[in-house]
């Protein structure tokens, strides 16, 4: 039976990165920002390598922001988990950002535990691109009927089931493009654009399953969640 996976949080003391977080960038190549974002992945990637292991992994990284900052005010969160190359091995991802910077940013790398699902899921089966609009439409489709959340900080959780040739690094930001229902949008007017900054905590999950093909099973948790300045 084809069915999401879920893994536990990993907990311990991480690394502490050599580079700064940096969000992900559209811009030309030469553009700062793109020379940062590579360099920052760049060095992450070999900081972690002696970490990775056979086998199902899990990954924690934490995004301090300043002190003062409202973590629910276009923190981006998301955009710090986009494209993290160590990210690879198809396991499992969490970016969190705590609200103390004298806890430095950090990854870790711990074997993956398997956990019960949440409470409370909405799942959806896609055989549309990612890069279209059928595919958020899609998505969407599995939510439209839900109650937006409370004002406020977002937990949310991605669980992805994939064929074992589908890269899975390139879903996670068009689904939560179409969650408009459960985080409202940014503009009424505005499709595609949802308040995707009150995501103050965020899971990403996979699990291959090859009868798949190229369809991907979507399962979304989305909780409301306490947050305020730093």
């Amino acid at each position: 039976m084809i069915g999401a996976r879920w893994f536990a949080r990993p907990e311990g003391e991480g690394l502490t990165l050599r580079k700064a977080p940096q969000l992900a960038s559209w811009n030309k190549a030469t553009d700062p920002d793109q020379v940062r974002l590579r360099e920052y992945l760049k060095d992450t990637a070999e900081l972690l390598a002696p970490s990775l292991m056979r086998g199902p992994w899990a990954l924690r990284l934490d995004v301090g922001l300043p002190t003062g900052r409202n973590l629910i005010d276009l923190a981006d969160l998301d955009n710090y988990a986009f494209p993290p190359p160590y990210c690879a091995a198809r396991t499992w991802c969490r970016c969190g950002a705590p609200s103390d910077t004298r806890r430095p940013h950090g990854p870790l790398v711990v074997r993956a535990q398997e956990v019960a699902a949440p409470e409370t899921t909405f799942t959806k089966r896609t055989s549309a691109s990612s890069q279209t609009k059928a595919y958020k439409e899609q998505v969407r489709s599995s939510v439209a009927h839900a109650t937006e959340l409370p004002p406020g900080g977002v937990h949310l959780e991605l669980a992805f089931v994939v064929g074992p040739r589908r890269n899975w690094l390139n879903l996670w930001k068009p689904t939560i493009d179409a969650l408009d229902p459960l985080l409202g949008r940014t503009r009424p007017d505005r499709d595609w654009h949802p308040n995707d900054g009150r995501i103050i905590d965020l899971g990403l999950h996979v699990n291959v399953d090859s009868s798949l093909g190229h369809d991907v099973l979507i399962t979304i948790a989305a909780t409301h969640a306490d947050a305020g300045p730093a």
